[in-house]
């Protein structure tokens, strides 16, 4: 199974870009992972909202297949301890998925097509962090649940 996670806009912090890096460098040990970055929506200043969120959403599910199985990081998604998100990868990966692609939307979050387009949602925590934050914070995550799932030292229960 190939996993993907698509993200909006660059990352403006070098510290937040160096713990992306280092991480997908370590789940790449166990998994191919790839990131794609879907360039900012130009003049999104002129924009609404709604506008902003339908341009992304285009922009998203361009990059999805049908047979991809889509998660999108969202606050009203399902909550997991570090534990349960390992075993809840155990199973996509039993599953025969080829493609799991996890969503980071942009700032005001996703359109209505995406919300219709997921599978699940996942959320990795009550509170709000910045959609930029947000991918360290993932990267950990999955490469953690690699190392839960391998039994290595790296998580402490």
């Amino acid at each position: 199974m190939n996993i993907e996670l698509i993200v909006i806009g660059k990352t403006d912090s070098k510290e937040i870009t160096a713990l992306v890096e280092m991480y997908s460098k370590r789940i790449n040990f166990y998994n191919r992972f790839t990131i794609t970055y879907i360039p900012d929506i130009r003049n999104n200043k002129s924009l609404t909202e709604a506008q902003q969120k339908t341009a992304e959403g285009e922009a998203i599910l361009k990059l999805i297949e049908p047979s991809d199985r889509v998660v999108l990081l969202d606050e009203k998604g399902a909550e997991f301890r570090s534990v349960e998100y390992a075993d809840w990868l155990q199973k996509r990966m039993n599953s025969g998925v080829k493609r799991l692609v996890f969503v980071i939307g942009g700032p005001y979050g996703f359109s209505e097509a995406v919300y219709a387009r997921a599978n699940e949602k996942i959320s990795l925590s009550k509170m709000t962090f910045s959609h930029q934050i947000i991918r360290a914070i993932f990267t950990e995550q999955l490469y953690r649940a690699y190392t839960i799932l391998r039994g290595e030292p790296y998580h402490h229960e």
